[in-house]
């Protein structure tokens, strides 16, 4: 009867055993993610999309200066251009017929100028001949006054004539000093006079230099080396004056641009470092502006590059950023779970040390990255656990792989 008692007991208990083996639900383990968990440093890291753009002083709009209308377009958009560059030819009668007209009135008071110059010198030479004139008479007539008066002293002619030939002669000295002073007044005149027509001549200089700058200012060139980035006029367009009509890139300056959720930017600051990958090339750089506020729930990030771009890099080109946010050294972490909110409690399956099964186990987590979640409790090193999103297991405490 003990026999048969034991018989009775072993089948049931393998009964039951397998029943419960065959409660535990069978699942595929081909394309899961399975990572181990490991202690050492950890590198928590934030990865962002965004766009190379060029620096701000990397970049020119040409903007037109006065009124017209796009007669011409040389190049589009992609065109490599030097300063001298011409990108769009406008045209603006008005502007054509000022720099004429101006023109003309500068050759009218330079013609004035030179009419003024030349009526003034043959009048200063007119006063300097008389004022000659004058002072050979006073020469002549002092030779004769001191002549007479030693003929008077002789007794030979008449004192009284030798008196008239001083007097005339003093008249004449009179004379040759009023000359002289008007010869000087009108050098003074002459020089004040053309003075003020070379001020009228300057004046009418600048003012055709400036409506030929107008003129010369419906040729746009490009103004800079680089990259004719878009022309945003067609020809026949009228534009108004400050309108933009082109933009120019320096491709050698570029700095990147990466979006951040604004659920992810606790922990952004200035000075982080970043890779930036173009998807031909890594390149480094650092943080050096952070938007105050978000956009369209993402925060704008501006980095500045320090290596050497790749070939291909050019403005508006897609890349990913992967910002550094701090090393931790000697923690518990494993990769990232795919379908998991990191907020403190999560539970992930554990494989057992043959990895046939997998077990559900609540793991506390901490400080988290793009790729990798710092475990607080509920693992230890060399555990591994599924990463994959495992919700079409349900809730099952266990599962079994297929062989």
């Amino acid at each position: 009867m003990v026999i048969g008692g034991s018989i009775v007991l072993l089948v049931a208990a393998v009964y039951a055993a397998s029943g419960l083996e065959s409660a535990v639900p069978l699942v595929t383990r081909n394309g899961l993610w399975i990572d181990t968990v490991k202690l050492g440093a950890m590198t928590r890291e934030l990865r962002a999309v965004g766009t190379l753009v060029s620096e701000d002083d990397a970049t020119l709009w040409l903007a037109a200066e006065l009124d017209g209308r796009v007669d011409r377009k040389f190049l589009d958009a992609g065109a490599i251009v030097t300063p001298e560059t011409v990108i769009l030819q406008l045209s603006n009668p008005d502007v054509e017929q000022a720099a004429v007209a101006a023109d003309l009135a500068l050759q009218a008071a330079e013609a004035a100028q030179a009419s003024l110059d030349a009526t003034l010198h043959i009048e200063l030479l007119a006063l300097r001949a008389a004022a000659e004139t004058i002072d050979a008479r006073y020469a002549q007539a002092k030779l004769q006054a001191e002549s007479d008066a030693a003929l008077a002293r002789e007794g030979l002619i008449a004192q009284v004539r030798s008196q008239q030939s001083s007097i005339s002669a003093d008249s004449l000295a009179a004379r040759s000093k009023l000359e002289q002073d008007r010869v000087r007044i009108s050098e003074r005149s002459l020089t004040a006079r053309l003075a003020v027509q070379r001020a009228e001549v300057a004046s009418r200089r600048a003012f055709a230099a400036l409506k030929h700058r107008d003129l010369t200012s419906l040729t746009v060139r490009a103004g800079m080396s680089g990259v004719l980035q878009e022309v945003v006029v067609e020809v026949g367009q009228r534009v108004t004056r400050s309108a933009n009509l082109a933009r120019i890139a320096d491709p050698t300056r570029l700095e990147a641009e990466l979006r951040i959720p604004e659920a992810q930017t606790a922990d952004l600051r200035a000075d982080l470092t970043v890779s930036i990958d173009t998807h031909n090339g890594i390149i480094p750089g650092v943080i050096t502006r952070i938007a105050p506020a978000a956009q369209n729930g993402t925060v704008t990030v501006d980095v500045r590059l320090s290596g050497a771009l790749p070939a291909g890099a050019r403005p508006d080109m897609t890349v990913d950023g992967v910002i550094e946010i701090e090393r931790l050294d000697a923690v518990l972490h494993v990769g990232r779970p795919a379908a998991a909110e990191l907020r403190g409690e999560l539970s992930l399956y554990r494989l057992n040390t043959d990895g046939a099964r997998a077990e559900r186990v609540a793991v506390k987590v901490g400080r988290a990255s793009a790729t990798e979640v710092e475990i607080l409790s509920g693992l230890r090193a060399g555990d591994r656990v599924v990463l994959s999103d495992v919700s079409a297991w349900g809730d099952n405490a266990q599962v079994r792989f297929r062989p």
